[in-house]
């Protein structure tokens, strides 16, 4: 090497030395000894499931314990609450479903702002959801579900009110002039299970949820909610295809941090999720439930959920959905 490499070499080593001295001190020390994943729902349910999925493969990565920690209520907003107010230093993180777009027009007096006071890190994919019965019910269609609801009561279960499945469900009754009575559950465990014993006649779910139990025979699928068919449920019909034109709503993960969490930290964890979700296990685990993998960029899941809140809202207004439960 000549001269002017080595004193080009001496200057970019002193330059980087210089940025990671400026860099703030939480951002220097991190990753800590443990690291705190809140799943704003009971276990047993598809954001849990994708948390530890994650969760063995993120240790490795970093060489830290990777803590799940379930709290589940209001929607998600009570474990988001708990991630809000804890410290920025990136030791506590949140994984939030759908729920968390639709929060802000159902949920009034939330105690944060979903958009101010955490800071997303990343995307982890999407899910459409699919409406189905157990096998053992006289419905056999989605128009046997509806001809039932005009003639009658007919109940129908989600993960919790306000759950993007809940107000797909009410716009869908909406469209179709039917009024469904709304079953919610406290998160994607308890719906399942009441869900293949045949407990609650329809029930709507990511297919990410719902996928083994239609393998199994245990739920019979009826529609998807997704703009186009499912590519593991191809004789499945969507509900734009059964009398709501241009019908589109699919679930989705997330993870973000408390506001003010250092961007560097925000970006060692976005690319640790993404390597511990790349592992080919993990990946054709959760693809073949129906996860589309996404694995964004922080900013672009910022754009998403504010789009999310934007687009739920305008739903909550023109279908005067007003959660009661």
């Amino acid at each position: 090497m000549n001269r002017s490499w080595r004193v080009l070499a001496i200057l970019a080593a002193g330059l980087c030395g210089t940025l990671w001295l400026a860099l703030p001190a939480a951002a220097q020390a991190w990753p800590p000894k443990t690291i705190r994943i809140i799943v704003p729902f009971p276990p047993g349910g598809t954001t849990d499931l994708i948390a530890r999925r994650a969760q063995p493969l993120l240790e490795r990565n970093l060489k830290v314990s990777i803590l799940i920690e379930n709290r589940g209520g209001a929607s998600g907003s009570i474990g988001t609450q708990a991630a809000v107010a804890s410290a920025p230093d990136g030791a506590t993180f949140v994984l939030v479903f759908d729920t968390h777009g639709a929060n802000p027009s159902l949920l009034p007096n939330m105690p944060f702002d979903t958009m101010k006071d955490l800071a997303p890190v990343m995307l982890i994919g999407t899910s459409p959801m699919v409406i189905t019965v157990h096998q053992s019910t006289a419905y056999k269609s989605f128009k046997d579900v509806i001809a039932a609801a005009k003639s009658g009561k007919v109940s129908y279960g989600t993960i919790g009110a306000g759950s993007l499945a809940h107000l797909a469900m009410s716009q869908i009754g909406n469209a179709l002039d039917v009024t469904m009575t709304h079953v919610p559950y406290k998160g994607g465990g308890p719906l399942a299970n009441d869900a293949i014993a045949g407990h609650v006649p329809v029930a709507i779910a990511s297919t990410a949820l719902f996928s083994p139990h239609i393998k199994s025979g245990a739920l019979r699928p009826l529609a998807a909610t997704s703009g186009k068919r499912i590519a593991q449920l191809p004789d499945t019909p969507t509900v734009g295809e059964l009398g709501v034109p241009g019908f589109d709503a699919v679930s989705w993960w997330g993870l973000l941090a408390p506001a003010k969490t250092p961007p560097e930290i925000v970006g060692r964890m976005n690319a640790a999720l993404a390597e511990a979700l790349n592992d080919p296990l993990v990946k054709q685990n959760l693809s073949e439930q129906g996860v589309d993998y996404r694995l964004s960029a922080p900013d672009e899941f910022g754009r998403f959920v504010e789009n999310e809140i934007k687009r739920w809202a305008k739903v909550v207004k023109d279908n005067n959905i007003v959660v009661k439960d």
